[in-house]
């Protein structure tokens, strides 16, 4: 083999190890089926439980990572300068209880590694009974749809989700005036 296709070779696995670690940021531990689909995802821990939409993660690399969920967004209880919103408090509630420490997951990606404050952008799946966290967040009430392209894998179902919490007022649908549930 030439000196250059070996070069080439060397700097295509370098950019797909980057690619798969998040942007130079190791996170991936084991790997396990997504329950209901065909899709793979990396296996982890959760460490903490932020607010309604950010976890702390151990893969099982050891490599911990601050996440947010992605396709939701759930009302405000931690951000500085920002009054805790309606329905926080009930939101962060229902996350520390789908996600309490030690609870195992499944860890899916899509376009984006992260944002701009460095937090993995990550769906998540119990690994004991498949339940997704996102989508559970937002059937629940706790949550609205926050979609940011290219990140859009689950747009679809997290929309018709939404929709059908609104139109039985479940959760912050009922509880929050109009301007704070949208």
């Amino acid at each position: 083999m030439s000196e250059r296709p070996l070069a080439c070779s060397i700097a295509i696995l370098g950019l797909v190890c980057i690619a798969v670690a998040g942007c130079g940021r190791s996170a991936p531990g084991g790997i396990a089926t997504i329950p209901g689909q065909t899709g793979r995802g990396s296996t982890a821990t959760v460490t903490h439980v932020v607010d309604g939409d950010t976890v702390d993660l151990q893969f099982d690399s050891g490599t911990t990572e601050r996440t947010r969920l992605l396709g939701i967004d759930t009302p405000e209880t931690v951000k500085p300068n920002t009054p805790v919103q309606c329905y926080g408090p009930e939101a962060s509630a229902h996350t520390k209880e789908l996600l309490a420490p030690g609870t195992k997951v499944i860890v899916q990606r899509d376009a984006e590694a992260r944002d701009r404050y460095g937090r993995l952008l990550v769906y998540l799946w119990r690994a004991t009974d498949g339940r997704f966290v996102n989508e559970d967040l937002i059937t629940a009430g706790f949550a609205r749809t926050l979609s940011i392209a290219p990140n859009t894998a689950h747009r679809a179902d997290l929309g018709a989700s939404a929709a059908a919490a609104d139109a039985a007022d479940t959760g912050l649908w009922g509880a929050c005036p109009p301007v704070a549930r949208r």
